[in-house]
């Protein structure tokens, strides 16, 4: 059986890792370098860097910062954020990442999915979608872009199956609705895009406890759950809760 992955998020702001509730009222809560370290100290499967502010204010990657984070760990580390051309997939990956992940920028143009996928891989391709309850929505689930704060016409389903034809090899899902609130995270959506779509999805937003990545990795088909809070600030280490989730049945790393 595959193993199940866990990934720690580092969302970023101004060159500091920060935190909010449904991408609101954000926090700062330390150095993105040491906080990298001490994780992939922990076990973490997998790294992602969100820089949180660089699409809304139409900047690139910061590439300093990613060297430094990508010089801790010596795991898989995405970054997502303000990446929308080729030249910046190409220097971000020279800067140390493994993935890419490309949010709003594939919306406002799904051709750096499928020309980053052919230049790089679909492997190295990660489509982030931040979705929210929406009753107009067929599948009942909107994107939004540029850190939750502009909604699209575009329904959670049929993005992720269309970019997935373009060459995404993962998918990110974040449920704005969940996010940052700890009670678990959207099982609905997660399930419906995982059961539609050939590649690994994602689980983002909500985790609090062990068991809500157990439900999500089960009964939501995520092949991965990524977890903030629980460890920036909740006391959960990475090692303590894949002993926890290794305890109840689910397949994890130890």
């Amino acid at each position: 059986m595959l193993k199940k992955r866990i990934i720690v998020c580092l969302d970023v702001k101004d060159g500091r890792t920060t935190k909010g509730v449904k991408f609101q009222n954000n926090i700062d809560i330390g150095d993105p370098v040491e906080m990298a370290k001490k994780y992939y100290e922990q076990g973490v499967d997998e790294l992602v860097f969100y820089d949180i502010m660089a699409s809304a204010r139409g900047r690139g990657p910061i590439l300093d910062l990613i060297s430094r984070v990508a010089e801790q760990v010596f795991i898989p580390f995405c970054v997502g954020g303000g990446i929308g051309t080729i030249e910046d997939i190409r220097s971000t990956i020279l800067a140390g990442a493994e993935k890419i992940s490309l949010n709003s920028q594939a919306v406002k143009n799904p051709d750096l999915i499928r020309d980053g996928a052919r230049i790089f891989g679909n492997q190295c391709i990660v489509l982030g979608m931040d979705a929210a309850k929406d009753a107009e929505m067929p599948s009942g689930y909107r994107v939004y872009i540029n850190g939750g704060r502009v909604k699209t016409d575009l329904d959670a389903l049929e993005w992720a199956k269309k970019a997935v034809s373009l060459g995404a090899g993962e998918i990110v899902l974040n449920s704005i609705d969940a996010d940052g609130v700890r009670q678990g995270y959207e099982l609905t959506v997660t399930k419906m895009i995982a059961e539609n779509v050939s590649v690994p999805v994602i689980a983002s937003g909500g985790g609090g406890t062990p068991q809500h990545l157990a439900d999500v990795l089960t009964e939501g088909k995520a092949d991965a759950a990524l977890i903030a809070s629980m460890v920036h600030s909740m006391g959960y280490t990475v090692d303590g809760i894949k002993r926890d989730l290794d305890k109840i049945g689910v397949p994890v790393r130890l």
